[in-house]
């Protein structure tokens, strides 16, 4: 593996069409090495500082990833913390109780049950980011969740993850890990592609049924969120229960992340900045039933809806809805 990555004569990757190395500037050391019992906290920590200088010995500019789980962190840092730069984490959300419909074919019979239930999928990552938060607190390192998705009871791990409330739970999700961007800097909400399991972020179609690959609910709310967005936060007062907003800035312009999360109403909200006109502004929104299923390549459905906000800042959110705002500002 070394000798493909950074030899620049490796026969082997030239073989295969890849000239140059591929010089890869991050890596984790150990996954899910504290779910067994092949190590115990200190074996792991001195197994991964011997790795973690050799690689940055051959690479000083790398970033390595340690993994920190089930306790694992605060001796990590201790043993390894001058040749590491996060630990990570893993996020398996689960039904949510022996009670939830979200498991085998429940979630089809009661959709106001079914949608309660995802909009409280929040608390079991928020539960397990906050023991992670209090784990690493006073170190001088970052959190990295390099694996995390929803991990439901049911064949191909749960059709209901194909449906839009699907996506409106993992919006909520998200906003939650940004508001922890003070110590979290990395974290995916799903693995990244396959051809059958519903936690991936995107479907590759079998050649039977050969076709676009599509975004799962999960990677539409993902990509919706990362292509706007802002370097820094900013606080948010909101007056609406159903709206779960964060928000970031990059100069003159302020970056809105809100979902909607009440199934049935629309709400009306006036957008405002303390201290500052708005001059203009964007809203991209995914709007559709939660109980629409995407199974294909529909871009004219999935695809966020780009509006133009009034110059009143007044704007109604529909139920259901996850959207990014792009706010231009100037100074009061």
């Amino acid at each position: 593996m070394g000798g493909l990555l950074y030899n620049p004569d490796n026969v082997e990757r030239i073989q295969d069409g890849v000239i140059k190395p591929y010089n890869i500037k991050m890596w984790q050391i150990g996954n899910e090495t504290s779910y067994g019992d092949d190590f115990d906290a200190q074996t792991g920590a001195e197994k991964t500082l011997t790795f973690a200088k050799a690689m940055k010995k051959a690479d000083p500019s790398i970033k390595i990833i340690a993994w920190g789980q089930n306790g694992w962190a605060r001796p990590m840092v201790k043993k390894a913390g001058d040749y590491i730069d996060y630990v990570a984490f893993h996020q398996g959300y689960g039904p949510g109780g022996e009670d939830s419909p979200l498991r085998g074919e429940e979630w089809r019979k009661d959709w106001a049950k079914t949608w309660k239930y995802f909009m409280e999928g929040y608390k079991q990552p928020q539960e397990e980011l906050l023991n992670m938060r209090k784990d690493v607190e006073g170190l001088d390192i970052k959190l990295a969740i390099t694996e995390g998705h929803y991990f439901l009871p049911g064949r191909n791990r749960n059709e209901v993850l194909s449906t839009w409330a699907a996506g409106v739970s993992n919006a909520r999700i998200a906003n939650m890990y940004e508001r922890n961007g003070d110590v979290l800097k990395i974290a995916t909400q799903a693995d990244f592609c396959g051809t059958r399991w519903l936690n991936n972020a995107v479907i590759i179609p079998t050649p039977k049924y050969a076709g676009h690959a599509f975004m799962m609910p999960v990677a539409m709310v993902m990509s919706l969120f990362r292509h706007h967005v802002g370097e820094k936060e900013i606080s948010v007062n909101v007056n609406a229960d159903s709206l779960d907003i964060t928000a970031s800035r990059t100069d003159n312009t302020v970056f809105l992340h809100i979902a909607n999360i009440s199934r049935t109403n629309p709400l009306t909200t006036n957008l405002s900045i303390k201290g500052m006109e708005i001059d203009s502004g964007a809203v991209y929104t995914i709007a559709l039933d939660p109980s629409y299923e995407v199974y294909e390549y529909k871009p004219d459905i999935t695809n966020p809806k780009k509006y133009t906000l009034p110059a009143s800042g007044e704007w109604t959110f529909p139920a259901a809805s996850v959207s990014a705002v792009e706010l231009s500002v100037r100074e009061d």
